[in-house]
C-alpha cells in the first residue's frame, strides 16, 4: 500500500509564489507516489477575526487554486476541514493530553499574538492541537512542511507518542517532508523574512493571481545586495532569494542559473526573472477559472466523504481506547 501524506492551507489572504514553490508544487509531485489528503483548513482561519462571506468565498477560491496547481481529485483527496467534524472532536481529546508549557513555547502564537497574548483568543493558543488532529486523523506517514511549521509537527509527534504510550498503539508517527530548495522563499523587500500572505507591504510578495504588470513592477522593485555577481551566496540573501525563485520557476540547476547570468547586470536578471514568473503563472491563472461552483462542490463533497471514512475509523479507535465508547 502507498504511504499517506496530509497537508493543508488556510483560506486567508492571497497565496503567493512562495506558497506554490514551497508547498503546492510538492503536493502535485507527491500525489503520484503517496495517498494524498489535501485540506482547506478553514477552522484554523477563525483563530483570527474573519468576515464570514469573505471566508466562505476564499475557501472555495483556495480549492480552485489547489486544482489549478495540478492537485488531481482522481489521485488526491481534496476537502474542506469543517466538512469532516472528526477534526474538531479529536482536537478536544488531544487537548486533554497537551501540556500548557508545550503550547506556550510555540513561536507562531507569540508572533500572531503580537506580544499582546493576554487579549488573544484561546483558539490562537490551542490551534497547534487542531493541526495535530488534522495530521493524526489520517494515520499520516509524511507531512510536507516549511521550516516555520517544523515546531508544530514536533508537537504532533510528541502527542501521538504520548497517546500511544498511555492508551495503546493508535497513531502513526508522522515524518516531515521538507524540500531541499524553495522551502522558505523570502520577501522581495526584506530577505530576512519569508514571503507572507499577511505582509503589510504587498510589494514583498508575488501573488498567484497577480497580473503581468504587477509581477514585473514587484520584481523591478525587489531589493538587491551590494556587489554585482548573480550567484548563490548566503552572505547576499536578496540576490540568492531571487535566483532561487528563478531556479525553481525554470527548473534549471543552480550551476546553470549562475552560468546563464555570468557577466550580466541586475537589470537584465530582473527582466528575465519577471518574464519567467509571468509565463509560469499564465497557464495556472487560466486553469483557476475552469472550475464552476457546481463541479467544485462535487469535488469537495466527494473528497469530504473519502476523508470522513478514514477519520471516523481513527476517531472510533481513539474513543474506544480512552473509554468514551
Amino acid at each position: 500500500m502507498k504511504k499517506r501524506i496530509f497537508s493543508g492551507a488556510q483560506p486567508t489572504g492571497s497565496l503567493h509564489i512562495g506558497n506554490y514553490l514551497g508547498a503546492l508544487k510538492n503536493w502535485v509531485a507527491l500525489q503520484d507516489e503517496y495517498e494524498a489528503f489535501y485540506c482547506i483548513v478553514n477552522l484554523h482561519a477563525i483563530t483570527l477575526p474573519q468576515d464570514p462571506k469573505t471566508l466562505r468565498q476564499k475557501t472555495l477560491d483556495l480549492a480552485r487554486i489547489y486544482l489549478a496547481a495540478g492537485v488531481d481529485p482522481e489521485k488526491s483527496t481534496i476537502f474542506i476541514q469543517s466538512d469532516v467534524p472528526e477534526h474538531a472532536e479529536l482536537t478536544w481529546v488531544l487537548s486533554c493530553i497537551t501540556r500548557m508549557g508545550e503550547l506556550e513555547r510555540m513561536t507562531q502564537f507569540k508572533d500572531k499574538g503580537k506580544e499582546n497574548t493576554e487579549r488573544a483568543g484561546v483558539g490562537l493558543f490551542t490551534y497547534p492541537v487542531l493541526m495535530a488532529a488534522d495530521i493524526l486523523l489520517y494515520q499520516t506517514d509524511l507531512v510536507p512542511v516549511g521550516q516555520d511549521q517544523k515546531q508544530h509537527l514536533e508537537l504532533t509527534r510528541d502527542l501521538a507518542e504520548r497517546f500511544n504510550r498511555d492508551f495503546g498503539e493508535t497513531f502513526k508517527i508522522p515524518e516531515p517532508y521538507i524540500p531541499k530548495a524553495g522551502a522558505s522563499i523570502k520577501s522581495l523587500q526584506d530577505p530576512s523574512k519569508k514571503m507572507s500572505k499577511s505582509d503589510d507591504n504587498p510589494n514583498g510578495s508575488i501573488f498567484l493571481l497577480d497580473d503581468a504588470d504587477a509581477i514585473t513592477k514587484k520584481i523591478k522593485r525587489a531589493v538587491t545586495d551590494s556587489g554585482t555577481d548573480i550567484t548563490f551566496d548566503e552572505s547576499r540573501p536578496a540576490i540568492t532569494n531571487l535566483l532561487t525563485i528563478y531556479q525553481l520557476l525554470t527548473g534549471k540547476s543552480r550551476e546553470d542559473c549562475v552560468e546563464h547570468f555570468a557577466g550580466k547586470g541586475y537589470g537584465h536578471f530582473k527582466a528575465e526573472l519577471a518574464e519567467a514568473a509571468v509565463e509560469f503563472l499564465r497557464p495556472f491563472q487560466e486553469r483557476v477559472n475552469e472550475y464552476d461552483d457546481a463541479s467544485l462542490n462535487t469535488i469537495l463533497k466527494n473528497g469530504a466523504e473519502k476523508a470522513s471514512a478514514v477519520a471516523a475509523f481513527t476517531l472510533d479507535q481513539v474513543y474506544k481506547r480512552t473509554g468514551i465508547k
